[in-house]
């Protein structure tokens, strides 16, 4: 098999045919009619339309993070084990001397004096 060089003839006919095409793809004037180039599909909004952006991808975080916190509070259970404070007392200081009257811990005597003095 022999090889032919490629000539000087045959590389200038390949430009020449290839460069007015590349000239026209430079020099097109329809940028607005195929919708590319510097502004694309006809909008125009410049900086202000970059704002939406980062907020926007500022939300989207929120609430995967608010999401993931409550999913790991649900699946934790409550947050305290025992009551914080214990739960007040339905019996009065005159019930517990009428109990300890009753059981015979105090007598009469005991009874009627911390009785006088838990009513003043």
């Amino acid at each position: 098999m022999t090889q032919t060089p490629i000539s000087i003839a045959a590389l200038t006919g390949i430009a020449t045919t290839l460069l007015p095409a590349h000239a026209w793809s430079q020099a097109s004037p329809d940028f607005e009619r195929y919708g590319w180039g510097p502004h694309m599909m006809g909008w125009g909004g410049g900086w202000f339309g970059m704002i939406f952006g980062p907020i926007f991808m500022i939300l989207v975080l929120a609430l995967v993070i608010a999401f993931a916190v409550l999913l790991v509070r649900w699946l934790g259970g409550s947050w305290h084990s025992f009551a914080p404070y214990p739960p007040p007392s339905a019996r009065t200081p005159l019930d517990l001397l009428k109990e300890r009257f009753a059981r015979g811990e105090i007598d009469k005597e005991d009874f009627e004096e911390r009785r006088r003095i838990l009513g003043e």
